[in-house]
């Protein structure tokens, strides 16, 4: 059976542009350095993710200081993000076990808006590694969830290298197609 090019559909690649095979190789790159180094990659994520939470504490503090200093409900919001960033930083392993439960979520999510794309994309060429890439999400999801707590300690630093790193291959090869295609 031959599938009808639609131009609709085909336009959905062209919006990915020259920069995208690059990105892939980036992303395919720090993938493989999160599957070599997973524990690293799990403690590198927490902390990544607790600094932002500090420096937002401390614009929050300034405006609160600034607009409001006087009403206590106003700093529940900068204590907040400060004490959550501080938890990270100085139990970085609970924070993975929190992360690895919303890195679940991510990857459900992650999965659903891979197979959307596709879904737009049909039946361009490339639209099946964006579904590959879902299934993958859906199955490292599912096999996180099985073990988590326990394992999250490795299974975070791996899991975010495995969806960076089948990520990064899907853009390769939507890339790679469409550096082919410009050259046609």
């Amino acid at each position: 059976m031959s599938t009808i090019p639609n131009p609709i559909n085909e336009k959905v690649f062209e919006k990915f542009g020259s920069y995208t095979l690059v990105i892939g190789v980036l992303l395919v790159i720090l993938g493989t350095v999160g599957v070599v180094f997973p524990v690293m990659m799990s403690l590198v994520t927490s902390v990544f993710i607790a600094w932002p939470l500090l420096i937002g504490a401390i614009l929050w503090s300034v405006h609160t200081y600034k607009y409001s200093r006087k009403h206590i409900m106003d700093w529940l919001k900068p204590a907040l993000l400060f004490v959550t960033g501080i938890t990270l930083l100085i139990f970085p392993v609970a924070g993975v076990e929190a992360i690895g439960m919303f890195l679940s979520f991510y990857l459900l999510m992650d999965a659903f808006s891979s197979f959307s794309l596709a879904q737009s994309a049909y039946p361009a060429k490339g639209w099946g590694w964006m579904v590959f890439n879902g299934i993958v999400s859906i199955a490292m999801a599912l096999l996180f969830l099985i073990g988590w707590p326990v394992t999250s300690l490795w299974l975070v630093g791996l899991y975010v290298g495995i969806s960076l790193m089948f990520d990064g291959w899907a853009m390769v090869f939507i890339g790679w197609r469409l550096r082919k295609n410009s050259k046609e």
